[in-house]
């Protein structure tokens, strides 16, 4: 999970310029490498012990390592895809918890964990995003696991996840409108198909695929900005943690999709603390950030608040470029 997770740390910041140039959904402000990045590295370091409060990670459970850089992502998510990408690791910790080693039985039922939970976390999900990537790599995964518990077939649903994403990543061009008007796909789900080839690497020991990527549409090094063709767009993105019940939690999220879209809310643990509450991520895009901060402070004391134009794209600290990501 470490090797998985730094590989991506730097797979991701290799690539976020590019995947910045082709970010148009579900707004187009050249960011979703740049949040996407951020997070990943988030989750990398929870398990090297360099973030605030996090132990190092040297546990022998898959599940346990897995959701400790889960949680460390969601607390510091950046965007709808480090959002999602942050559901995603939480949720695909479930399944391995208890576990010492990997299998292909227990990496299907991640895979499918996580993307179930990827798509209900979304108030309003959308086929031909980074959901749609995760969907196919987890039924990939399932459509060649038999119980064998080897690393050869290991190596197979990896294999079989990859190949599932790809095609995926492929077909998003087709599946929204605002894609296939600027001939690119999608971001997201770039970054995501990106994040499974290393976990791929990092489990078999093999090298990244470095071709894995030709021939996406916008992709190339020499492909414009697309974003940057295209008119900004108005509002803020709004993002918290928030203790809520399970009431409370549902209350928020009518109420954030009355007044914005791309409403995320996840559980950030899935225990409840000592007053029955649980840890909500929240993630909403709105016109005007002060209604949506009232909202939530209405219903809970938030924490980590983020409030981000959307016009305005954050560019990501440098990445270490090395042998261990992909190089373009």
């Amino acid at each position: 999970m470490k090797r998985w997770l730094d590989k991506a740390e730097t797979a991701v910041g290799n690539h976020s310029d590019r995947l910045n140039a082709i970010n148009i959904f579900p707004v187009a402000d050249g960011d979703t490498g740049t949040n996407l990045y951020l997070t990943v590295r988030a989750a990398a370091r929870a398990l090297h012990g360099d973030a605030a409060g996090q132990p190092d990670a040297g546990h022998g459970d898959v599940g346990v390592v897995l959701a400790g850089a889960g949680r460390a992502a969601m607390e510091q998510a950046r965007g709808n895809s480090g959002t999602l990408f942050s559901v995603f690791l939480c949720a695909a910790a479930e399944p391995l918890v208890g576990h010492t080693r990997l299998t292909a039985t227990l990496l299907a039922a991640a895979l499918n964990r996580a993307q179930i939970r990827a798509w209900s976390a979304l108030s309003d999900p959308v086929p031909g995003t980074m959901l749609s990537v995760m969907e196919a790599a987890a039924r990939a995964a399932a459509e060649v696991e038999n119980g064998d518990h080897s690393n050869h077939a290991l190596g197979l649903a990896l294999d079989a996840a990859v190949n599932g994403a790809l095609a995926a990543v492929v077909n998003t061009e087709g599946q929204l409108p605002a894609l296939e008007a600027a001939h690119v796909v999608d971001a997201g789900g770039v970054g995501m198909l990106l994040i499974l080839d290393c976990l791929r690497s990092a489990v078999m020991g093999g090298e990244l695929q470095g071709e894995l990527l030709d021939g996406l549409h916008g992709y190339d090094v020499q492909d414009p900005h697309i974003h940057k063709d295209l008119p900004d767009d108005d509002g803020v993105e709004v993002m918290c943690t928030i203790s809520l019940s399970p009431l409370s939690a549902a209350t928020l999220r009518q109420r954030l999709d009355e007044i914005g879209d791309s409403v995320i809310m996840s559980q950030v643990d899935s225990a409840a603390v000592a007053d029955g509450t649980y840890r909500w991520r929240v993630h909403v895009h709105v016109p005007e950030a002060e209604p949506a901060v009232a909202l939530i402070r209405s219903l809970g004391e938030p924490s980590d608040i983020s409030v981000s134009e959307l016009a305005l794209a954050r560019d990501p600290e440098p990445a270490p470029v090395n042998s261990s990501g992909h190089e373009r």
